[in-house]
C-alpha cells in the first residue's frame, strides 16, 4: 500500500471524534491491510510531551500496530516525537489537546497530532504528521 493511504488513515485516526466513529474507521482499515490506533491526551505542552510519547506507544501496542520490539517502538516514539516537534512553536507555554492518530501498512508507519492550543478564549489548532520505515514483524 502506498504510503499516501497510510498517511491518511493516521490523519483520519487523529480528526475521529467519537469512539463509535474510530471503531468505524479500524473496521475499515483493516480490510484495506492498514492497521490503526488512536488515543486522545492534554495538559500543559511541555509536561505532556514524555505522556503524548507513551500514550503513542501504548495505544500502538494495544490496537496491534506494531509488535513488542525494539525497532517499532522506537519508530512510534520517534515518529511521535517528529510531530510533536512540528507543533511545539505554536504549542510552547500553553495548554494543549487532542488526539494521536497511528497507522500502519507493511514497511509505512504514520503518527498524526490532532492538537488544540489553549490561547485564553481563542483556542488555536495544529495539525502535524511524520513518518517511519519499519520492518514487518
Amino acid at each position: 500500500m502506498d504510503n499516501i493511504w497510510v498517511a491518511r488513515a493516521a490523519v483520519r485516526m487523529a480528526i475521529s471524534s467519537t469512539r463509535q466513529e474510530e471503531a468505524e474507521l479500524k473496521a475499515f482499515y483493516r480490510q484495506k491491510g492498514i492497521k490503526v490506533a488512536a488515543v486522545s491526551f492534554g495538559g500543559e505542552f511541555l509536561s505532556s510531551i514524555p505522556k503524548i510519547v507513551e500514550h503513542a506507544l501504548v495505544a500502538a501496542k494495544r490496537e496491534g500496530v506494531i509488535s513488542d520490539t525494539h525497532a517499532h517502538l522506537g519508530a512510534v516514539a520517534g515518529a511521535t516525537r517528529e510531530a510533536i516537534a512540528q507543533v511545539s512553536g505554536k504549542a510552547q507555554g500553553f495548554n494543549v489537546g487532542g488526539k494521536i492518530g497511528i497507522a500502519r501498512s507493511s514497511e509505512h508507519l504514520n503518527v498524526c497530532l490532532f492538537v488544540g492550543v489553549g490561547l485564553v478564549h481563542l483556542d488555536d489548532m495544529a495539525v502535524a504528521i511524520a513518518h517511519r520505515a519499519v520492518a514487518e514483524a
